[in-house]
């Protein structure tokens, strides 16, 4: 067999294997386009980061809600909620509503069972756009001093505000920090309304609306306002994990 050299195959062949070397030009325009991306990058991550701060959308769980009467003199109640539907419990069982005799000293009788309460509960779910742009950034050691003070100032007596406090200081005072701000009263009655078949004087509704943090954030503090408390008085009371 003969083998033939063939030298001019050979250099072409040499030259289609001979690799590219970019160019000056060419290493600038990658290097751009790399740094780029990864701008691009952080610059979405913030982004997020921000909306997860100030924003939160999805679902919140009520959690305890109670409602206090206290009319002027003993009054026979029907009380309703606005979106049944998403009740996830109850006490007593809510059938279209609560039927009760409610008493000066803020005792009330289940008409339907004839048992003795003190107050109404309920808990659901609802899902809204919570804004966390103001409100208060609170150690966990200062949850009590913290709570007795916005309690007042948001309207309820001492009995209802250490009821409040005995629940909810479990789930704060163990976190480093927690950012807390209370819903206003036009965004509960949208969230979950309240009908009352005799018109309160004075409906007082609070909300808070917690989310543990591992560090300081700043926020604008929120301000708060005292709503009257005479007449026939209504307080609900709750809180949400954001």
């Amino acid at each position: 067999m003969e083998y033939t050299n063939n030298n001019n195959n050979n250099n072409e062949f040499e030259k289609i294997k001979e690799p590219k070397v970019p160019n000056e030009k060419s290493k600038h325009y990658t290097i751009k386009i790399i740094v780029a991306l990864i701008v691009d990058i952080f610059l979405a991550y913030i982004a997020i980061s921000l909306y997860e701060v100030f924003f939160v959308i999805g679902p919140i769980s009520e959690a305890k809600p109670i409602i206090y009467f206290y009319p002027e003199q003993t009054t026979e109640l029907n009380v309703k909620l606005g979106y049944p539907e998403n009740l996830t419990c109850s006490y007593p069982n809510y059938k279209n509503g609560w039927n009760i005799i409610a008493n000066p000293d803020g005792s009330l009788i289940d008409i339907n069972t004839g048992r003795s309460l003190y107050s109404l509960y309920w808990e659901g779910n609802a899902k809204q756009k919570i804004s966390m742009d103001e409100g208060f950034v609170i150690k966990g050691e200062d949850t009590i001093s913290f709570l007795e003070e916005k309690l007042a100032i948001l309207g309820l007596n001492e009995i209802e505000a250490e009821e409040f406090i005995v629940y909810w200081l479990p789930k704060l005072q163990n976190n480093k920090y927690n950012y807390i701000r209370f819903a206003t009263i036009d965004e509960i009655n949208e969230m979950m309304p309240l009908e009352i078949s005799k018109k309160p004087d004075s409906l007082i509704r609070v909300l808070m609306e917690y989310k543990p943090l591992d560090k300081y954030i700043d926020v604008k503090e929120q301000e708060l306002s005292t709503p009257a408390r005479t007449g026939f008085v209504v307080v609900e009371w709750g809180g949400a994990e954001i």
